[in-house]
C-alpha cells in the first residue's frame, strides 16, 4: 500500500571489479597480444568462456596492487562511469582506459531459491590512441528480429564513444568530432498512448562542448547489425568483410550558450498556430510572416552556464544528414589490437606497413551546422549540472551547483517547482500503470496499453543526506522517502530496446527497469515500487478512498480528546464503508489496538461489523475477518465478565490451622518487610495498581481455530498486568473466587497458564501480601484448591508415590522468585494443599487411616526449608549499609541462584554483604565467636531420633530473631549474621567466611587499585584464617591471579627509569593505591608473600580440613568455593618465594625513600631469571660468594635506606631537650622497623651487617639523634673503626662551636688561644658543613667524647686526640 524497495538483483564480484578498475596501469606482455585468432567461435557461449579464460590470464599476469586508500567500502564507484541495460541484462563500470563487463546469471542460493545475479563477463581496455579514457557510456539492447521473441533483447552493445558487444568486441570506431564527449544520451521507440501524439524515432544523441551529433536510431540499428554479423564471419573464416551501409547523423554547433555539460533531446515536435505567430513575431518583428502549416522541429534542451538552461529547435529538413564512414575493427579473445581508428572498411589480412600508413591517415571532420538559443531560462549565478528528461516527454529536472532540483516544463520553457537541499543529486523517472482489473485482462495488449492510466513520479536521489525521495507531479507531495547509502548511483536509462516500431512491438511485454538503486557496499540493485494510487485525486477508486477513510479513522484515534460517542460513531461508518477486506482489517485491529477507546465501544462496534458480515453471502465474505470479528468479541465480553465481577465480593471461610505457620515465621517476614517497603520511585504507569486496558488484554491473548484461549506469554512486565488484572482482586478478597475461576475456565484458558498468572501476581505484589499475610494466604490456598480441582490441572492418572507436574510447577516457580517472603507463604499454601490432595487420594484407594508418605511431600519439605533459610539470608543482604559505604545495591537471592552458584555461593553472598558494609575484620572475628561461644553454652542435649528438640531449638532461633527485628538497623546486623550462620554451620564456618571475604576485598581492590584499604582488609582477613592448607591456598591464588602483574610492572618499571616513579607513570601500570596516605607501593604486596611461607611450614603439622553443607543444600551445582580451589593449590617453593620477599622489599624501601636504583641490578643473571615465575616451580636460585661489585651497589642502597630513615624522623628537639625520644609510627617511613628490615637484607644479601650499623650510628649522630646513635652503638662489632668514624663528627661538632658559629664568645675566642696546636690545626681542617645538626648541646657532644674515649683503645693512633677533644669540651662546659 506504500512505497517499497525491492531487490531484484545482486552483483558478485565487486572486489574482483574494483581491484580491476583501480589496478597501477603496466605495460601488457607483447606474448599475450599476438596469439592465434583460430579459437574464436561465433558461438555466444565460447565467447564468454573465450574471453573469461583471456581474461584470467590477464589478471594472472598483472603484478599491480590496489591502492590503500581504496576500501571495500568507499565511495570508489563514484569514480567510475556506470550503466545499467533497461533489460537489467548487462551492467558497465568503467574508469580511464579500462571497463567490466557483469552480465546477468540465474544461480539457486543456499535455500533453493532462485536469483539473479550480475557476474564478470569480460574486462578489457576500450583505448584506441594514448591518453584516450571513457567520458561517458550507455548500454543498448538490441530488439530480436525475430517472430517468436516475445520482447527480450537479442544481444546489447555499448556506447563509449566507441561501439562495443556484449563480449568486449569493437563493432564501430566513429570520429565525429575532435573535442571530448561529454554525454551520450538515447532515445527509443515508444508506443503513443494518445491519438494525436507525435511518433518520435529513435535517435542516439552525443553532446560535445561546442556541438551536438544525433544519429539516426534505424541506420545505427542496422549497422551495428551488420558489423556484428561481418565480426562473426571474419572471426570464423578469415577473409575480407563488405562494407556496411553508413552511419546517418546530424551535427549541430551549439551557440550563445557559455558552457554546456548535458542535454536532453525532446524529438520532433510542431507547435500551435499561437504559439507559431508568437515565436514569429518576437523573432521576425511587427512584418515577419507566417507560413501556413507550423513546421516540424526539433527540441534540445540543454544546461551549463550563461544561461542557466537552453532551449533550441532545429527545423526539419533544414540540414541534411551527413553520410560518414566508418571503421571496422575486430578484436579477437587474444588480441586487443584494433586494425584502423580510421574511417573506411579495412580487411583482415594486411601488412604492417599498410596498417601503419592508414592509422597516420587523419580522419574526414564534417563541420557543424550552427544553431541558435532560441530562448533560455538565464541566472548568471547558477550553472546546471545534470538533466534528466521525462518518459513522457513533456517534463524534465534539472539539478544545478546550489543543490537545487528545478522542474522544467518542456512545452511552455518555464520552471513550475524547485527542491532545495539536494546538493550533487541523481534523478530518475518512474511511469506507474495503473493496476488492471479483470475485465481488462480479456482486452488486447495495445487497447490496454491505450486504456490504462499512468501516474508520473520523480525520484531523487540526496548522496549527501543518504535518502532517497519519490514525488508525485507535476505538483504532487512526497510519496516515498527511504534512508539508503551516501555511496550509491542512481541509475536512470530514459529508453527501453533499440530496433523497435509500431509493428514488431505488437504483442510484445518489455520487461524493463526504469530506476534502480546501485549500492556498491552489499552489491544490491534495487528497484522502486509505486503503487499507482499514491498519486490519484479521484474519489471514485475504491482502493484510494478506504485508504483515506482509514487514515481519518487513524487521525480520530490518535486525538484524545474525542468523545466515546464520536469515536463509536465514526468507528462504525468507517469500517461499515471500507470496501476491501485488507483495509478493512487492518482498520478493525488499529481500532482494537487504540489505548483510548472505552471497552463498550469496542464492543459495540464490533458487533455491527460482524453482524454486517453474517447478513452477507458466506462465500463473499472474506474468512479471516469474520474469524477475527468472532475471536474478538469473545476475548472483549471475557474481559468485560472479569471486570464485573471484581466490583463484587464474598467471604470465605477462614483456615484456623494456617494460623500456627504464620505465627512461626510472622517475626520473620516482620523484619523482611521492613526492609522491603522502604519508600522507592516509580511511574504512575508502571503502578501495578493501574487497570489493564482492552488492548493490552487483546494483545495477550488469542482465540485457536477450535474455540479455546490460549495466553500469549510476552515480556515480563505484560505478564504480571494480565495477572494482576486476573487474580489481584480475588486474592484480595475483593471478587468472588469461585465465580472468576469458573469463568475462565469456561473461556477455555488452560490451568497451567492460570496457574503461572497467579503465581507471577503473587510474587510481583510481595509488599502488599505481607501487609495482610493472613487474608491474602487465606485467598491463596482457595484459588490453589479451585485451580488444581479444574480439569486438566492434576492428571487423573497421577500416582501419589510420583512428582506431580502441576505441583512441580509451584515449585519450580519459588525456586526461581526471589521475592522470598511471598514465595515462602506460597510454598507453605501448596505444601498444604498438596498434602490435602494426597492424602483424599490415599483414602480412596487404599481406605486405610495410615498417613500417606510420597515423594511429593519430601520434595515440599525440602523447598519449605530452603526458603526459609533463604528468606533469613535475604533479610540480611537488605540490610542497608552505612552512608559512604562503597558497593552497589542490595544482592538478592533465591534458591536457584544459590544453587547454581556452587558450595560457596552462600558465603560468597555473605561476602559482598560484608564488603558493602565495610565491616572490620576484628569486628565479624567477635560476631562469628560470639555465635559459637551462644552455641556451646546453649547446646542442648538431644539425639539424633529427637524432632520435637529439634523443633524447639528452631523456635529459640525465631524468637531471637524477632527480639532483633525490634531494633535499629545498624545495631541488629550482627544478630541477623549470627542467625544466618546458625541456618549454615557449615557453609559459613570462619574459615570460609574470611576466605571469601579475604578474596572479595581482593577482587575489588584489583577493578580500582587506588583504593588501597581494600588489599589492606584483604590481608587483614586472610591472617584470620585458622586453617594453614586454605591460607596457603588462598595466598597463592592472589599472588599469581593479581598481585604478581603488578608486582612484575613496578619492579620492570623501576628498572627502566632508575628510580621511584612518578604518579603519573604508577598510574600507568596501576601502582598508586592510596592517595590519601601517599605511598606509591603496597607493603601487603610482600605480606602475602610472607603469609605464603607461614602457612606453607604450617601445612605439615596440621591435617586439612574437610569441607561440607548442608544436607538440603547439597544439591548444588555450580563452580567450585574458593576455599575448595584453595585446597587444591599445590606446594609452593620456599627459596623462590624468599627470593620474591627480598624483591619485594627492596622495591618498598626505594619507592617509600623515593631512591634512585635499578631493583633488577642488585641480582645476579640467576636471580633476574627466577623472578615472577610460578611459586609452585623449583628454579635455579643464586648460590655462593656474590661478585664484589653487586655486594657493593646493594651495600651502597642499604646505606641509603638508612640515611633516608633518619633524615625522615628528624626528632632533634626531643634529643635536644636530653629526654628520651618520642615513639615512632608503625608504618610509613618513619616506622621503627627500617633498621632492622635492613640488617635482615643485609644477612640475605651478603652484605657485613656491621658496616650497617656503623653507618647507622654516624647518621643518627649526624642528625643529633645522640640516644637512638648510642642505643645501636652497643650492636656494634668492630669499635676501633666506630670510634675513628665518631672522632671526626667530634671534631665537626667542636670546630662549629669554636670557629664558625656567629655566637663566638671571648672565653671561647681564649679557649681556642690555649688548645695545643696539633689539636687546633686538626680542629680547623674538620667540615662542620657536613653535619645535618651542627647545634647540638655541648653536654651531649661531652658524653659523645666520653663515649669515645670509652671504646678507643690506649694504643690507638687517635687516643691522645680524643683526650685533647675531651679536655676542649670540658672546659668549655665549665665556661659556660
Amino acid at each position: 500500500m506504500s512505497c517499497s524497495l525491492l531487490e531484484f538483483c545482486r552483483l558478485q564480484e565487486l572486489k574482483t571489479v574494483r581491484d580491476y578498475l583501480f589496478h597501477t596501469q603496466k605495460t601488457e606482455p607483447v606474448e599475450e597480444r599476438n596469439q592465434t585468432d583460430n579459437e574464436l567461435s561465433w558461438d555466444t557461449s565460447d565467447w564468454e568462456s573465450a574471453w573469461d579464460s583471456g581474461n584470467n590470464k590477464e589478471e594472472e599476469a598483472a603484478s599491480a596492487s590496489v591502492e590503500d586508500s581504496m576500501g571495500q567500502s568507499g565511495p570508489w564507484m563514484q569514480d567510475c562511469v556506470v550503466s545499467l541495460s533497461p533489460c537489467s541484462d548487462l551492467l558497465v563500470v568503467a574508469r580511464e582506459q579500462k571497463v567490466v563487463f557483469l552480465s546477468a546469471k540465474w544461480r539457486t542460493d543456499d535455500s533453493g531459491k532462485e536469483e539473479m545475479t550480475l557476474a564478470v563477463s569480460w574486462t578489457g581496455t576500450l583505448s584506441t590512441e594514448e591518453g584516450e579514457c571513457v567520458s561517458s557510456c550507455i548500454c543498448i539492447p538490441l530488439a530480436s528480429q525475430k517472430r517468436s521473441s516475445t520482447g527480450r533483447p537479442d544481444w546489447t552493445t555499448l556506447c563509449a564513444t566507441l561501439s562495443f558487444s556484449t563480449n568486449g568486441v569493437l563493432l564501430l570506431a566513429q570520429l565525429l568530432h575532435e573535442d571530448p564527449v561529454l554525454r551520450l544520451k538515447c532515445r527509443t521507440y515508444e508506443i503513443p498512448r494518445h491519438p494525436g501524439v507525435t511518433e518520435q524515432h529513435e535517435e542516439l544523441s552525443i553532446l560535445y562542448p561546442a556541438a551536438l551529433v544525433t544519429i539516426d536510431g534505424f541506420s545505427l540499428f542496422q549497422s551495428l547489425r551488420a558489423c556484428r554479423n561481418q565480426v562473426a564471419r571474419a572471426a570464423a573464416a578469415g577473409s575480407d568483410m563488405i562494407q556496411p551501409p553508413p552511419l546517418a547523423y546530424k551535427k549541430w554547433g551549439l551557440q550563445d550558450m557559455d558552457t554546456i555539460v548535458d542535454h536532453s533531446s525532446v524529438g520532433v515536435m510542431t507547435l500551435c498556430v499561437f504559439d507559431q505567430m508568437k515565436n514569429a513575431s518576437i523573432l521576425g518583428g511587427f512584418n515577419a510572416s507566417v507560413k501556413g502549416s507550423p513546421p516540424a522541429m526539433s527540441q534540445y534542451v540543454t544546461v551549463g552556464g550563461g544561461p542557466y538552461t537552453g532551449f533550441y529547435y532545429a527545423v526539419e529538413g533544414s540540414s541534411q544528414p551527413l553520410l560518414s564512414h566508418v571503421a571496422l575493427a575486430v578484436a579477437s579473445k587474444l588480441t586487443s589490437a584494433l586494425f584502423s581508428a580510421a574511417s573506411g572498411w579495412l580487411g583482415w589480412n594486411r601488412n604492417k606497413n599498410e596498417e601503419e600508413a592508414i592509422q597516420k591517415q587523419k580522419p574526414k571532420v564534417e563541420p557543424a551546422t550552427p544553431l541558435g538559443i532560441r530562448f533560455g531560462l538565464p541566472d548568471s549565478r547558477r550553472h546546471g549540472e545534470s538533466i534528466c528528461l521525462s518518459p513522457c516527454n513533456t517534463l524534465a529536472g534539472v539539478t544545478d551547483d546550489f543543490g537545487r532540483v528545478t522542474l522544467l516544463d518542456l512545452a511552455r520553457g518555464n520552471a513550475i517547482r524547485m527542491w532545495k537541499g539536494y546538493r550533487d543529486a541523481q534523478l530518475g523517472w518512474l511511469q506507474v500503470p495503473e493496476e488492471q482489473s479483470d475485465w481488462e485482462f480479456s482486452m488486447s495488449a495495445s487497447l490496454q496499453q491505450r486504456v490504462r492510466r499512468h501516474a508520473l513520479f520523480l525520484v531523487i536521489y540526496a548522496p549527501r543526506r543518504g535518502i532517497l525521495e519519490v514525488w508525485g507531479m507535476q505538483q504532487g507531495p512526497r510519496v516515498g522517502a527511504f534512508t539508503v547509502g551516501k555511496h550509491c548511483r542512481l541509475l536512470y536509462a530514459g529508453y527501453r530496446l533499440m530496433g523497435v516500431n509500431s509493428v514488431t512491438s505488437q504483442g510484445w511485454r518489455l520487461h524493463t527497469q526504469q530506476v534502480c538503486l546501485l549500492d556498491p557496499i552489499t552489491g544490491a540493485l534495487r528497484t522502486v515500487n509505486i503503487p499507482f494510487h499514491l498519486a490519484l485525486s479521484d474519489k471514485k477508486c475504491e482502493r484510494a478512498k478506504d485508504m483515506h477513510l482509514l487514515k481519518r479513522l487513524t487521525a480520530v484515534l490518535r486525538s484524545r480528546e474525542v468523545e466515546p460517542d464520536i469515536l463509536e460513531s465514526e468507528g462504525k461508518s468507517v469500517l461499515l464503508d471500507i470496501k476491501h477486506p485488507a483495509i478493512k482489517k487492518q482498520a478493525l485491529e488499529s481500532l482494537l489496538s487504540n489505548k483510548n477507546a472505552p471497552v463498550s465501544s469496542l464492543i459495540n462496534i464490533t458487533s455491527a461489523l460482524y453482524d454486517t458480515l453474517k447478513q452477507h453471502d458466506p462465500n463473499e465474505v472474506d474468512a479471516v475477518l469474520g474469524q477475527l470479528c468472532s475471536s474478538q468479541l469473545k476475548l472483549l465480553q471475557l474481559y468485560t465478565d472479569i471486570q464485573q465481577l471484581h466490583s463484587t465480593a464474598d467471604r470465605e471461610d477462614s483456615l484456623e490451622d494456617m494460623k500456627d505457620e504464620l505465627s512461626r515465621v510472622g517475626p520473620t517476614l516482620q523484619r523482611y518487610a521492613q526492609f522491603t517497603s522502604r519508600p522507592s520511585v516509580s511511574f504512575a504507569q508502571d503502578s501495578p495498581d493501574s487497570p489493564l486496558p482492552a488492548h493490552a488484554f487483546l494483545s495477550q491473548i488469542e482465540c485457536g481455530e477450535d474455540g479455546q484461549l490460549k495466553v500469549i506469554r510476552g515480556s515480563e512486565t505484560e505478564w504480571n498486568q494480565l495477572g494482576n488484572f486476573l487474580f489481584w482482586g480475588c486474592l484480595c478478597g475483593k471478587s468472588p473466587l469461585h465465580k472468576v475461576c469458573d469463568t475462565l475456565q469456561q473461556a477455555g484458558i488452560s490451568p497451567q497458564q492460570l496457574l503461572s498468572l497467579l503465581l507471577s501476581v503473587w510474587l510481583q505484589r510481595e509488599k502488599e501480601v505481607l501487609q495482610k499475610p493472613e487474608e491474602t494466604v487465606r485467598n491463596l490456598h482457595t484459588l490453589f484448591i479451585v485451580l488444581s480441582n479444574m480439569k486438566g490441572a492434576v492428571e487423573e492418572s497421577w500416582d501419589p508415590q510420583s512428582v506431580s507436574p502441576w505441583w512441580q510447577q509451584v515449585r519450580s516457580t519459588c525456586i526461581q522468585s526471589h521475592n522470598a517472603a511471598a514465595a515462602l507463604l506460597a510454598a507453605f499454601i501448596a505444601h498444604r494443599a498438596a498434602k490435602a490432595s494426597i492424602s483424599s487420594r490415599a483414602d480412596s484407594i487404599l481406605h486405610s487411616l495410615w498417613e500417606a508418605v510420597s515423594l511429593e511431600l519430601e520434595q515440599w519439605v525440602v523447598c519449605v526449608r530452603q526458603l526459609e533459610d533463604v528468606l533469613v539470608l535475604q533479610t540480611l543482604l537488605l540490610v542497608p549499609p552505612p552512608q559512604g559505604a562503597a558497593g552497589s545495591s542490595a544482592a538478592h537471592c533465591s534458591i536457584k541462584t544459590l544453587l547454581e552458584g556452587g558450595t560457596g555461593g552462600i558465603a560468597d553472598s555473605v561476602s559482598k554483604w560484608v564488603f558493602r558494609h565495610n565491616l572490620a575484620p576484628e569486628r565479624l572475628k567477635e560476631i562469628l565467636q560470639k555465635k559459637e561461644d551462644k552455641e556451646a553454652d546453649e547446646k542442648p542435649e538431644q539425639s539424633a531420633g529427637e524432632e520435637a528438640q529439634e523443633e524447639k531449638s528452631q523456635e529459640d532461633r525465631d524468637r531471637q530473631f524477632s527480639d532483633c527485628s525490634s531494633k535499629h538497623c545498624s545495631l541488629c546486623f550482627a544478630d541477623l549474621l549470627v542467625a544466618v550462620c546458625q541456618r549454615f554451620p557449615h557453609s559459613l564456618t570462619p574459615d570460609l567466611l574470611f576466605a571469601h571475604c579475604c578474596w572479595e576485598y581482593v577482587v575489588q581492590w584489583n577493578k580500582d587499585p587506588e583504593e588501597g584499604q581494600y588489599l589492606c582488609l584483604a590481608v587483614e582477613h586472610l591472617k584470620l584464617v585458622s586453617s594453614p592448607h586454605i591460607q596457603l591456598g588462598i595466598s597463592a591464588m592472589m599472588w599469581s591471579t593479581f598481585i604478581v602483574k603488578r608486582f612484575s610492572a613496578a619492579a620492570y618499571l623501576m628498572e627502566k627509569v632508575g628510580k621511584a616513579p612518578k604518579d603519573r607513570l604508577c598510574r600507568r601500570v596501576s601502582l598508586i593505591y592510596d592517595d590519601a596516605n601517599a605511598q606509591p607501593f603496597p607493603p601487603h604486596l610482600t605480606s602475602v608473600l610472607f603469609f605464603v611461607t607461614q602457612a606453607d611450614s604450617a601445612v605439615e603439622e596440621i591435617p586439612a580440613p574437610e569441607l561440607s553443607v548442608e544436607e538440603v543444600w547439597c544439591g548444588a551445582e555450580g563452580p567450585a568455593s574458593i576455599a575448595e580451589l584453595a585446597l587444591e593449590q599445590r606446594g609452593v617453593h620456599y627459596p623462590l618465594v624468599q627470593h620474591h620477599c627480598l624483591l619485594g622489599s627492596l622495591l618498598h624501601a626505594a619507592m617509600t625513600f623515593s631512591l634512585k636504583v635499578k631493583p633488577l641490578s642488585l641480582f645476579d643473571s640467576k636471580g633476574k631469571n627466577a623472578f615472577f615465575r610460578d611459586l609452585t616451580s623449583i628454579q635455579l636460585m643464586p648460590s655462593g660468594d656474590m661478585d664484589p661489585g653487586l655486594i657493593s651497589l646493594r651495600q651502597e642502597f642499604l646505606l641509603r635506606v638508612l640515611t633516608s630513615w633518619v633524615q625522615a624522623i628528624d626528632d632533634t628537639s626531643s634529643s635536644a631537650t636530653g629526654t628520651s625520644s618520642i615513639p615512632l609510627p608503625s608504618s610509613g617511613p618513619k616506622a621503627d622497623w627500617w633498621p632492622s628490615v635492613c640488617l635482615e637484607l643485609g644477612s640475605l644479601l651478603q652484605v657485613n651487617p656491621d658496616i650497617l650499623r656503623r653507618h647507622l650510628v654516624c647518621e643518627l649522630y649526624n642528625q643529633g639523634l645522640d640516644l637512638r646513635a648510642e642505643e645501636v652503638m652497643l650492636e656494634v662489632e668492630d669499635k676501633d673503626v666506630l670510634g675513628s668514624q665518631l672522632l671526626v663528627l667530634t671534631g665537626q661538632r667542636l670546630s662549629y662551636s669554636l670557629l664558625h658559629s656567629q655566637s663566638q664568645t671571648q672565653a671561647a675566642m681564649e679557649l681556642l688561644a690555649r688548645l695545643p696546636p696539633t689539636l687546633c690545626t686538626w680542629l680547623k681542617a674538620m667540615d662542620p658543613s657536613e653535619l645535618r645538626c651542627p647545634l647540638v648541646p655541648l653536654v651531649q657532644t661531652s658524653r659523645l667524647v666520653g663515649r669515645l674515649i670509652e671504646i678507643l683503645p690506649e694504643n690507638h693512633a687517635q687516643y691522645s686526640l680524643a683526650l685533647h677533644l675531651l679536655e676542649a669540651v670540658e672546659a668549655l662546659t665549665t665556661e659556660d
